[in-house]
């Protein structure tokens, strides 16, 4: 089957999963400057958040660039990974309301989870169009997937100790992801 409805589906919920993190930004109750410092870690925690869809969006359209068609298991493998970005949201608010051990370890468990769901989806991807194709190559050994796992598993440990710890390292995930990765544009133009 063709890749046109799971791309438009996908951007859809990506959009809304933005749209809900966004409606979370409460005007604040006074006029002055000082009124907006209570907001300062559910902004951080939006950002963070917009920044990790948003790679997350970018990713995805590069991987369905490559791909010809998908299957069943294509289309289970992407609603896995769109269930774990759907739930960034909540752990956003909940981590911005409370910066404490807890939603900050739960917030790493999400993208920890989403990361997941990528390379599950990645794996049904290559699986469907064989390790030759222009994806396996592009994808490789895919060295930034399997470091954000690591990290992200640390940095969950880590917020049980210090939630600045565990989210330093969530910084460092998005960082390592906004350079950009033009492992499928390259393989496209060969």
């Amino acid at each position: 089957m063709g890749k046109g409805r799971l791309e438009a589906f996908s951007d859809g919920v990506i959009a809304i999963i933005i749209t809900i993190m966004v409606l979370e930004l409460k005007v604040p109750h006074g006029a002055e400057i000082g009124a907006l410092r209570p907001l300062i870690p559910i902004f951080l925690s939006y950002l963070l958040s917009f920044v990790n869809v948003g790679i997350y969006w970018n990713n995805h359209h590069h991987l369905l660039q490559v791909v010809k068609q998908v299957n069943g298991r294509t289309l289970w493998a992407n609603l896995h990974l769109l269930f774990w970005l759907s739930l960034i949201p909540f752990a956003t608010a909940w981590m911005g309301e409370n910066f404490t051990n807890l939603p900050v370890a739960l917030y790493g468990v999400v993208l920890f989870m989403a990361a997941i769901a990528y390379f599950i989806l990645t794996r049904t991807l290559i699986s469907h169009h064989g390790q030759d194709s222009t994806l396996a190559t592009a994808v490789g050994r895919d060295w930034k997937g399997k470091l954000s796992l690591l990290i992200y598993a640390v940095a969950i440990l880590l917020s049980f100790v210090n939630s600045w710890f565990g989210c330093a390292l969530y910084v460092l995930v998005a960082i390592i992801w906004l350079i950009p990765d033009r492992r499928i544009e390259k393989a496209l133009r060969q």
